[in-house]
């Protein structure tokens, strides 16, 4: 049975659900195997803010006002987001991101890492268990198959196709770019930072996809980066010509630079985070070499498949 993964996820559109997966309902008691230390079985906590940068990550723009007292409940970040995944088909990459390994970092640090990985398997076991309780009134179910998310129908067989690769050409880049500059255009200079990288996110992920790969969960632009140049040897080699490795080197701090530019002064944070002024010729310049960079790696992709 193949299903419709772009409606299947509006079973998890819950109170509930949105409870436990922002890390407000707290389960049993774990306890490590190396040290006998005991904790309560959780996802990890979501602040309101963090769900906004989350949300900004996935391509749906929010600003966590935290001084004016205007702000969604937690849960209603969260009903935003789903809502957002679902039409662009992005629920099993948000669900791999929640429950990606490093998220639970400051819950499971300390151990060794046969006593963490025992302890990271048993919390999402636990925790899918749990949400697959509510899901059960409606005779759904939430399971992990080869690494994806998928809800199904209690007692169905899941076939998981290949994920669909989103076509990515110069055309979409420079119509994410016109974008981007329009943004500028109207002073608003934050959501063109925002655009500057998720055109290189969607650009890695269209480079991973192409090699048949996963991409990674992590949420790090960077990580998708190092995936793309182990997939397709871009790293520095001795016998390239100097100035093509530093012409390389330069696109990684392209990579940095954005992905940094945007952590501290894009439209992810508040008015709380430390933020800069961003002038117009900065703006121009983020998009401007985030164009280069996506059209490098498209290159780079094109030139591996003839």
């Amino acid at each position: 049975m193949r299903l419709n993964t772009t409606n299947s996820f509006r079973c998890l559109k819950t109170k509930e659900i949105y409870a436990i997966l922002d890390g407000d309902v707290k389960f049993e008691e774990y306890t490590f195997s190396d040290n006998g230390d005991t904790v309560e079985v959780s996802m990890p906590y979501l602040s309101g803010s963090a769900l906004c940068s989350i949300s900004t990550n996935f391509g749906l723009p929010v600003t966590y006002h935290w001084k004016n007292g205007t702000n969604l409940s937690r849960w209603q970040y969260l009903e935003n987001l789903f809502e957002y995944c679902i039409k662009e088909d992005k629920c099993d990459k948000l669900l791999a991101y929640l429950f990606n390994k490093s998220q639970f970092s400051s819950i499971l640090s300390g151990h060794t890492p046969k006593a963490t990985i025992d302890a990271y398997e048993y919390f999402v076991k636990l925790i899918v268990d749990k949400i697959n309780g509510l899901l059960s009134l409606s005779s759904n179910e939430l399971i992990i198959n080869n690494s994806r998310f998928v809800i199904r129908k209690i007692g169905d067989n899941v076939a998981i196709s290949a994920p669909t690769v989103k076509k990515i050409d110069r055309r979409y880049i420079q119509e994410l770019s016109d974008r981007a500059l329009n943004d500028i255009r109207q002073s608003n200079y934050d959501s063109a930072i925002t655009k500057s990288r998720t055109l290189l996110e969607e650009v890695f992920h269209y480079a991973i996809e192409k090699k048949s790969e996963n991409s990674s969960t992590s949420g790090e632009i960077r990580n998708l980066y190092n995936q793309v140049k182990d997939l397709y040897s871009m790293h520095g080699n001795g016998n390239i010509d100097r100035r093509i490795n530093t012409l390389l080197s330069g696109l990684e701090k392209i990579v940095t630079a954005i992905t940094e530019m945007r952590n501290m002064n894009s439209d992810a944070h508040g008015v709380g985070a430390a933020r800069i002024r961003i002038c117009e010729h900065h703006a121009r310049l983020f998009v401007n070499s985030a164009v280069a960079m996506a059209e490098f790696i498209l290159s780079v992709v094109d030139r591996s498949q003839s």
